[in-house]
């Protein structure tokens, strides 16, 4: 085989890794040769034991099909550096148990053949990169790969979870979506005894897990991670909470996490947040911290609470004004020869 038709073989795979399906003719213009090459060519990359597709007719074409061993991949440098950060971050504690070693398995691997130039850039994320912050609780894999594949085929889902209080109960649910957010995942999924929608959290979610009956998939109210968003920052609280927020939509959504609440626009200069906590004076605090002038909506009993740590607060910051303003020193309390009172050991 020619050092050309090598390329040329190489070109095509990477091209098939690229998009899913090509049609001969646009093969054949992008590596400009001819359609008969092209056929040639893919019967090349079969007898190398790549599993080429290829549907016949007009609208027919080829597809890089899945083989029982995983092909080598063609990245191209910025493919190749997102990889490697994504490994090396995933290394250093990502939210699934035991993805660290294997991340850094891959991660070996990959830098092993990535050209010096790369290797020198994403060396330098690392060097210069730092994290911080609490670490979310990890979530078993092949927890994660099993409720992904009841999701897939429709099949409803026994297990035991435990709530925030430590009570454990048995659910059998029919899995809908996960949502990834801020380091937790969380399951949106039809609870079947409870005859409504409710949200999981996976690493709550305790085995061992078992598979159940197909199902017939619903719709939700909402989309997967408004409504799980919604579960995790007001919803789940027993204190609720509506609030105008002074400020745009835009600036206010970059700020805060879902975490802390849902933010819809009301126009150019105010947005309206829903909240939760799990009482009244912890949900003023709250309100006070978020660093917007605010209006409350509901509930009208979380403005006495507002009332109350803004008295608070005032005197606080009045005794504090007092004391600023006492003399102090040692000539405050010194006798007439103006020294201090000895002290004998």
């Amino acid at each position: 085989m020619s050092s050309e038709t090598s390329a040329r073989l190489l070109r095509l795979l990477s091209l098939f890794q690229a998009r899913r399906d090509w049609t001969g003719t646009e093969l054949a213009e992008r590596l400009s040769v001819t359609p008969r090459t092209v056929r040639r060519d893919v019967q090349r990359l079969r007898d190398l034991g790549y599993p080429v597709d290829a549907t016949p007719g007009v609208a027919g074409g080829y597809r890089l099909g899945a083989g029982s061993t995983l092909p080598p991949l063609l990245l191209d440098d910025e493919e190749a550096v997102a990889v490697a950060v994504g490994l090396r971050s995933a290394a250093a504690g990502g939210a699934l148990a035991g993805i660290e070693e294997t991340s850094a398995r891959a991660l070996a691997k990959l830098e092993q053949v990535l050209p010096s130039r790369l290797r020198r850039r994403v060396g330098a994320v690392n060097a210069f990169t730092d994290a911080i912050g609490r670490r979310a609780p990890l979530v078993e894999s092949e927890h994660l790969a099993e409720i992904a594949a009841c999701c897939r085929d429709t099949e409803s889902l026994r297990f035991v979870y435990r709530t925030y209080d430590g009570a454990e109960s048995r659910r059998l649910v029919e899995p809908h979506r996960m949502v990834h957010v801020s380091g937790r995942w969380y399951l949106l999924a039809w609870d079947v005894n409870r005859d409504d929608w409710r949200v999981f959290r996976l690493d709550r979610m305790e085995g061992p897990m078992s598979r159940g009956p197909r199902f017939r998939p619903r719709t939700p109210p909402d989309d997967a991670a408004t409504y799980v968003a919604k579960g995790i920052s007001s919803s789940a609280y027993s204190q609720q909470a509506r609030i105008i927020l002074h400020a745009p939509e835009s600036e206010v959504a970059q700020r805060l996490s879902p975490m802390v609440g849902i933010v819809t626009p009301i126009d150019e200069s105010s947005c309206e947040l829903r909240t939760g906590a799990h009482g009244m004076e912890t949900l003023a605090i709250h309100l006070a911290f978020l660093g917007y002038e605010f209006t409350v909506v509901e509930p009208p009993g979380v403005v006495e609470y507002l009332r109350e740590l803004a008295e608070r607060i005032g005197r606080a910051v009045a005794s504090a004004d007092s004391a600023a303003s006492l003399p102090s020193g040692p000539s405050a309390h010194s006798g007439p020869s103006g020294g201090g009172a000895e002290m004998s050991t």
